[in-house]
């Protein structure tokens, strides 16, 4: 297989796959498409934080057949596996942890990689080498570099590769309907460093990992403390749409990635220059954030001065009238979407893994499941309907869990509501911790 040239076979799963990646996600969001130069050899550099879901994020939103590279152990499982993996351009790169006689092996992958550079293609490789599940970036490998130095000392300094800094970012990491962000940073070209590289190869090789990793920082939500990970994390949640009023900002969920890109940020600040005050918001954080949880409530619905009662007859009024739409959805999706739901959580232990694999079983799952539904359903539709109602099931899934979203939102304000009215001590509680927790931040951190 000739992994620089375009594929119409890949094309046509690419649309396939798209469809399904549209079905999973409330919205996909990209930024600075533009920053991806024309006809020039192309690095996509991605963070990597959510296993194959990452991946995809990438090939599914670029014009491009990106070749990617990826660890060597995925490979060598069958002869089918391996057959699956080249069809869908992925070249295995041998670490040390490898073995060392495996490391010859890469001379392979990196004389392809330097074809494809040549004919303008684009390779794709995650520089931290390893997934976090956490919006926290390790420290960037040397792959890339020695990779683009590689095909540039081979065809003279002559192909001018660019880098492409990218950011991916998720609301959430394996729920259905999430919210993802791409960011595509400035290019970085691969000359400057190039003629570094010539007269000082580990320096320049050096330099331009950190390059990359500093030019990719402001496309990511990024903690860096260990200590406090999950309590800054939960502070995002929570205190986050604040901190974006506070700046003045419209909410929308580019301008809140933004405003959380700098909390994240003064966050980490603070752990650092002020360890004591730091230590005394996060355990108030964790006390307000456990009661949160023991009552089953999001901290945006815990207002004082806010009218409930509209905003509960209005989301009762939708509830009825798409109530008929969601027993279709559910009647035609709810099996293989349960069945997908129940296989990933009981028998994949690792997150990072459950929407990659949701992914892959949904491509599988439900076409099957559609099949057999028509089949059952055949007799008592007509002609042609046949092929609008089996084109109708995957909107009326979508449909049915965003009724069901609803639900929960719906069912959440009643339970605030009952609170509010008649636990009105438990009331008291939740919003002095809250507003603690406000006061504590808004005098630490700068508007």
């Amino acid at each position: 297989m000739s992994y620089e040239k375009w594929s119409l076979r890949y094309y046509i799963l690419k649309q396939y796959v798209r469809f399904i990646d549209w079905v999973i996600h409330r919205r996909t969001l990209i930024q600075g498409k533009d920053n991806i130069p024309v006809n020039k050899p192309l690095v996509f550099a991605p963070n990597h934080q959510n296993a194959l879901s990452d991946p995809m994020a990438v090939l599914l939103n670029v014009r491009f057949q990106p070749v990617w590279l990826a660890r060597a152990d995925i490979f060598g499982k069958s002869k089918i596996t391996d057959a699956i993996l080249r069809f869908l351009k992925i070249m295995p790169v041998y670490r040390m942890r490898d073995g060392m006689e495996s490391l010859g092996k890469n001379e392979v992958t990196f004389t392809t990689s330097v074809k494809v550079l040549q004919n303008n293609a684009a390779l794709a490789l995650f520089p931290e080498a390893a997934h976090t599940f956490k919006r926290q970036i390790k420290t960037h490998k040397k792959a890339i570099p020695r990779i683009v130095f590689m095909a540039e000392e081979r065809t003279g300094g002559q192909l001018d590769i660019q880098i492409i800094p990218t950011g991916i970012h998720y609301s959430h990491y394996w729920k259905f309907n999430r919210t993802l962000i791409l960011n595509f940073g400035p290019a970085l070209s691969v000359k400057p460093f190039y003629e570094d590289y010539v007269k000082d190869p580990q320096g320049a090789i050096r330099r331009l990992r950190e390059a990359l990793q500093e030019a990719t920082l402001p496309l990511i939500v990024n903690f860096r403390s260990e200590k406090y990970y999950n309590d800054f994390e939960r502070i995002r949640k929570i205190y986050g749409e604040r901190f974006l009023q506070r700046s003045g900002g419209t909410f929308s969920p580019l301008s809140l990635f933004n405003s959380d890109r700098i909390l994240a940020n003064l966050l980490d600040q603070l752990e650092d220059e002020k360890p004591q005050e730091t230590e005394q918001f996060v355990e108030t954080s964790r006390t307000y954030g456990q009661l949160l949880k023991k009552h089953r409530l999001k901290s945006r619905l815990v207002l004082n001065d806010f009218n409930y009662l509209p905003r509960l007859l209005g989301q009762s009024l939708l509830l009825i009238a798409g109530l008929p739409i969601f027993l279709f959805g559910l009647l035609f999706n709810g099996l293989p979407f349960f069945t997908i739901d129940w296989v990933v959580r009981n028998k994949i232990k690792d997150r990072a893994f459950w929407s990659s694999v949701i992914l892959v079983l949904a491509l599988i799952v439900f076409p099957l499941f559609y099949l057999l539904e028509l089949w059952a359903v055949a007799p008592w539709i007509p002609g042609w309907w046949r092929l609008l109602f089996v084109a109708s099931l995957p909107f009326a899934g979508k449909l049915a869990f965003n009724w069901y979203i609803l639900w929960r939102k719906t069912t959440g304000t009643i339970r605030v509501l009952r609170i509010k009215w008649f636990r009105k001590h438990l009331w008291k509680t939740l919003m002095q911790h809250k507003q603690e927790l406000f006061k504590q931040l808004d005098q630490l951190l700068p508007a």
